[in-house]
């Protein structure tokens, strides 16, 4: 009896801690209706900055169209949606009018240098590794909260999408 005891003990402990890895690794995943969004970050300020930039995939796997229309960040007393474009040779910045269209079936990636959120009016140094608290809010999926990892300074993609220390 004991060795069945002790052998069902560690199928239920490998069993438990492999649950746990699973379901942290897809943590900083979110879902609302037909719309998945991955690993929201943003980069570490200065001391001092007034604004940050955010970023996210957002997958829409439905029939219908959907679209990106605001949101929070808990960091900073504005959010707006803006494109990056280059005009002439110069890379140039503008606010996303109506929002941001999510297609049927298709994804948008929000990265550096293309569309991406603004916070503005940061109220507080970003640091990496912190979880800043945020919504993103949508036309049809409704408001849904995410958190918004803090990558450095430098960073061009979240380290979850490096995968090199998994």
């Amino acid at each position: 009896m004991k060795l069945i005891s002790s052998v069902g003990a560690r199928i239920l402990s490998v069993l438990v801690l492999t649950s746990t890895l699973a379901s942290g690794a897809l943590a900083h995943d979110y879902k609302a209706g037909t719309l998945q969004i991955a690993h929201p970050w943003t980069r570490a300020t200065p001391q001092g900055a007034p604004v940050a930039g955010g970023y996210t995939a957002i997958e829409n796997t439905g029939d219908q169209p959907d679209r990106l229309i605001g949101g929070s960040f808990s960091a900073s007393s504005g959010f707006s949606i803006h494109q990056m474009s280059n005009q002439d040779g110069v890379m140039k910045m503008a606010p996303v009018q109506g929002g941001l269209e999510i297609p049927a079936h298709g994804k948008v990636e929000l990265s550096p240098s293309s569309f991406h959120l603004m916070f503005t009016g940061l109220e507080q140094q970003l640091k990496p590794n912190q979880s800043i608290d945020g919504t993103l809010v949508f036309e049809k999926a409704g408001t849904v909260s995410v958190k918004f990892k803090v990558e450095a300074i430098g960073a061009k993609q979240p380290a979850e999408a490096d995968h090199s220390n998994h």
